[in-house]
């Protein structure tokens, strides 16, 4: 399966997407103008990884900033490792927020609530 690498813009954030090597990581500011082209190979790619994942799955979110629209994109993609769980494959996620950032806690808190995954926030 080849890598899916989304370099970061002002407006999107840096993807990695790496079977092979086990990196899965999403950072940056996301608030693309048109959030479903932008995020649309990112849920094609991980609609492929669900149905052949690694045994074990490290996902890391260290977003900056993204906007209501992103949100929903991020719950979807929480939604496909969230299958790869109920598959019996191990799951890990860190989310990373600013030490200061108390939206960005609060979101990765909420994420936690919504999908059934252990979401480690992690301040930096």
């Amino acid at each position: 399966m080849e890598p899916l690498i989304i370099e970061p813009t002002d407006e999107s954030p840096e993807i990695i997407l790496d079977k092979e090597n086990g990196r899965f990581e999403f950072g940056g500011k996301s608030m693309p103008e048109d959030v479903k082209e932008f995020f649309g190979p990112i849920h094609l790619w991980l609609e492929e990884y669900a149905k052949e994942p690694n045994d074990e799955t490290y996902v890391k979110f260290k977003f900056e900033y993204f906007n209501s629209a992103s949100a929903k994109q991020i719950l979807d993609i929480l939604a496909f490792f969230e299958k790869v769980k109920e598959a019996g494959k191990e799951v890990k996620i860190d989310w990373y927020f600013l030490d200061d950032d108390e939206d960005m806690e609060e979101a990765g808190e909420s994420y936690g609530t919504l999908v059934e995954l252990p979401i480690n926030l992690v301040a930096y």
